[in-house]
């Protein structure tokens, strides 16, 4: 295998102008039916686009490509299902392996539409879900709908690391960036590693250890941030760098969901939505833990009084660290990923957690991208909301566990958020592009590194 790898990855970067097609294809193999099972999609989609981020492709390209590939592979699956219906556990490779359509179905069945956007992330399921939802007559519009919002997420957590690791690897970053970068990616493997483990395996201290974790961490943070200048300035050259006009509005608007007046407002909305439907303990938690992360950050940006890097012709404030977009996302996402993981299985609120991680790690991101906040300033900000939000959660349920909310809760809950949300981030736009404007590259961080 891994010399195939060598092959295929030695001849694309020989042929750099087939790695688009390969984006393309390898995305679509992998979310097949049947043989995105088969094939290592995930390790050969992290390889070419370690290539296509050395300088082959943008960042955008490398996104568009792969997003088209999965949506491909959802559709040819889904009508895979729809043209054979149950026969389909008839053919090659199923007959064998009743096992992959039976735990798709099950999962299909229980889950519904919620499935498709969570089975996303579930290597097994992936390439399944879409075949049974044909087999089962999901409405095509439907699906369409739910398979273009998993895509983007899909694409988004399984292009990125790739592409900026081959970026990496090209610019001229300080000489210890690597060993820095090593630092922090050893302590969240830790967290990440442990909190998984102890949540798979039902541990009753898994709040305690995922509370613990988060704010040693963020300690070690506050106590080594200074020692992490070439992390810092290493990891917003890559980012500056891979900088576009198109890109530029997106991330605007991103970020824009992190504003205080934002969070604030969506907050109060979640807390008031709760109280109503009286759910007393679940309105206590989201609003204590709200509050909570919204004061310690203040508290702590204030006490530190960072300055944020040179990239923005007119500064939007002076102190930076922690990110307070990045606590204030994390806190009302995972907030919302307890929520609706309370009742369900290990796996699903694991799964559910992860899910509500990524449109905060998207508009924390967006923050390095605009060049607002430093990665470390970001970083602290998640892991002060982790601990935070796994603290409050402990407390509330010492003595019983918080229960599941009702569907009816949801359906008010979410479209009223959610509409929040994308009234507050398009409102007034071109006034907010003008007022992330920065100055092109080089930037002062890229021409130090190129000094150095």
């Amino acid at each position: 295998m891994s010399e195939w790898l060598g092959n295929l990855t030695g001849w694309l970067g020989a042929h750099p102008e087939w790695l688009g097609v390969a984006i393309f294809v390898i995305a679509c193999i992998e979310c097949l039916a049947i043989i995105g099972i088969v094939v290592p999609g995930v390790l050969l989609l992290f390889s070419v686009c370690v290539l296509a981020g050395s300088g082959a492709l943008t960042l955008g390209q490398t996104l568009l490509l792969a997003y088209a590939g999965g949506v491909l592979g959802d559709l040819l699956s889904y009508g895979l299902g729809r043209r054979f219906h149950q026969n389909i556990r008839r053919l090659p490779g199923l007959r064998h392996h009743p096992e992959w359509i039976g735990n798709a179905e099950l999962y299909f069945r229980r889950y519904g539409v919620v499935s498709l956007l969570l089975g996303r992330y579930i290597g097994p399921l992936r390439p399944m879900l879409p075949m049974v939802a044909g087999m089962l007559d999901m409405p095509f519009g439907r699906f369409v709908a739910v398979s273009l919002l998993a895509a983007a997420g899909w694409a988004v957590a399984y292009i990125v690391p790739g592409w900026a690791t081959g970026a990496a690897l090209r610019l001229p970053l300080p000489e210890g960036f690597w060993r820095e970068a090593a630092v922090v990616a050893g302590g969240l493997a830790l967290l990440i590693g442990l909190c998984l483990h102890s949540s798979l395996r039902e541990r009753p201290a898994t709040t305690q250890v995922a509370a613990g974790l988060s704010l040693l961490l963020l300690a070690g943070l506050f106590a080594g941030f200074p020692h992490l200048s070439h992390f810092d300035q290493g990891l917003m050259a890559l980012v500056q760098a891979a900088r576009t006009p198109g890109l530029d509005s997106l991330m605007v608007v991103v970020t824009r969901l992190g504003d205080f007046s934002t969070q604030l407002a969506v907050g109060a909305l979640l807390t008031a939505v709760l109280l109503i439907a009286r759910q007393w303990r679940a309105a206590l938690f989201a609003g204590t833990a709200l509050l909570c992360t919204a004061l310690a950050n203040g508290l702590l940006k204030m006490s530190f009084a960072r300055v944020r890097p040179e990239v923005l012709l007119e500064p939007l404030s002076t102190y930076s660290f922690p990110s307070g977009h990045s606590s204030a996302a994390f806190a009302f996402f995972l907030v919302l990923g307890v929520l609706a993981g309370r009742g369900q299985p290990a796996r699903l609120r694991v799964t559910w957690l992860l899910l509500a991680s990524l449109p905060a790690l998207s508009i924390a991101l967006s923050r390095v991208y605009l060049g607002v906040h430093w990665p470390t300033d970001i970083l602290a900000g998640a892991l002060l909301a982790s601990g935070i939000c796994a603290s409050g959660l402990f407390l509330l349920q010492r003595q019983q566990r918080m229960p599941a909310l009702s569907a009816r809760v949801w359906w008010l809950l979410a479209p009223a958020c959610l509409a929040l949300l994308g009234a507050a981030a398009t409102w007034a736009l071109p006034q907010a592009v003008q007022q992330y404007r920065y100055e092109p590259v080089p930037v002062p961080v890229l021409e130090s590194l190129r000094e150095s």
